[in-house]
């Protein structure tokens, strides 16, 4: 199921508003609280689909029964764009296992553009609740390739895939190539045009260089 969140009124739509705008996105601290902000909020909203079970828990002054979670998802998160929203994941979901992988764009002299994940840690995922966030999803490859990264080393109950930002054509590629069944989308919100170099238009820009800097060679 795909949900978009910015078709709702609510306070992400200005943190997505500042995390676009060229002239806040100078203060590099604010970009990257802003992400963070961003991560909570869905963590919040993928909260509500998640199980419950009721516990007896004891105050100063007695008893109470109350709700906690049944079962902490495994966050998974894309380097290094995603980590700022990966952090606000952390935050709401504090008891979570966590993996941690590593893909970039690889341009050849050909000009095509191919994604390569090199490197991975990653818990225990059979059987459960696994949520892969990243910052943008542009061309959808990246997200693709960490799918079935993660595929070969467990297979989870069900997948929340988490994004800020992404594509017409991203979303789609996603759709295409990962199976639907136990599958939940999320998506901020979505831009209609990729550009040849696999640009979100009118995008952000990139999240990776706007949070921790402009990178000169992936190895």
């Amino acid at each position: 199921m795909l949900h978009i969140l910015s078709g709702t009124p609510s306070i992400l739509n200005p943190y997505i508003s500042e995390i676009r705008d060229s002239e806040i996105q100078k203060d590099r601290l604010r970009f990257r609280s802003n992400l963070e902000r961003l991560g909570e909020l869905f963590a919040y909203e993928i909260s509500k689909q998640l199980e419950y079970t009721e516990v007896e828990v004891t105050t100063p002054l007695g008893s109470a029964m109350v709700q906690v979670l049944a079962e902490y998802p495994i966050l998974a998160v894309i380097l290094r764009a995603g980590l700022p929203f990966h952090q606000g994941f952390l935050k709401i979901f504090d008891r979570s296992d966590n993996a941690f992988i590593s893909a970039y764009r690889k341009k050849h002299k050909d000009g095509t553009i191919t994604i390569d994940v090199h490197y991975s840690q990653v818990p225990d995922i059979n059987n459960k609740i696994l949520i892969i966030c990243d910052a943008m999803m542009a061309s959808g490859s990246s997200m693709v390739n960490t799918y079935r990264h993660l595929m070969l080393k467990g297979k989870p109950r069900h997948i929340h895939i988490v994004t800020i930002l992404a594509s017409e054509a991203g979303l789609d590629y996603v759709k295409r190539h990962i199976p639907q069944q136990d599958l939940d989308i999320w998506v901020g919100v979505i831009d209609e045009e990729l550009t040849a170099q696999s640009l979100i238009v009118p995008g952000l820009g990139d999240a990776g260089d706007l949070a921790y800097g402009k990178k000169e060679t992936a190895l």
